[in-house]
């Protein structure tokens, strides 16, 4: 029996993976089915040292990265993130206004209080810039 190489035609166009960093699980998982209903892949970490693991060894469409973290904040996860991965889109998620020098590093910012409201189109403008960048 011929082996099919042409793989992609019995497949759909690959969905965009989103990353999703935040130490609180409940809010990992609110974003995680939020994202999936909307027809994302999502993978998830709890820490900076997972987030940065996952930036360096997946292709990812955009991170969505909580400002407040143990550990590691979020602006010093957005900065390791610029240094691996400087066109890798980022959203800052907070539940407070953040530094300007944070806002920065990030395409755009959310308080957390309108996150079901702007991340599903946020995403899918940043997603859609990368997409006309590209072409």
């Amino acid at each position: 029996m011929a082996e099919d190489t042409n793989v992609t035609s019995a497949h759909p166009i690959s969905k965009k993976v989103i990353l999703c960093v935040d130490d609180d699980e409940a809010i990992l998982q609110y974003e995680k089915t939020l994202l999936e209903l909307s027809g994302y892949a999502v993978l998830t970490a709890s820490s900076g040292k997972q987030a940065l693991q996952l930036v360096t060894t997946s292709e990812l469409d955009v991170v969505i990265l909580d400002y407040g973290m143990p550990e590691m904040s979020g602006h010093e996860i957005a900065l390791e993130i610029r240094l691996a991965r400087p066109r890798l889109p980022i959203i800052l998620l907070s539940g407070s206004d953040v530094p300007t020098d944070v806002l920065a590093l990030v395409d755009a910012f959310i308080l957390k209080i309108e996150a079901s409201r702007k991340l599903v189109p946020t995403i899918a403008y940043l997603c859609s810039r990368i997409s006309s960048a590209v072409a």
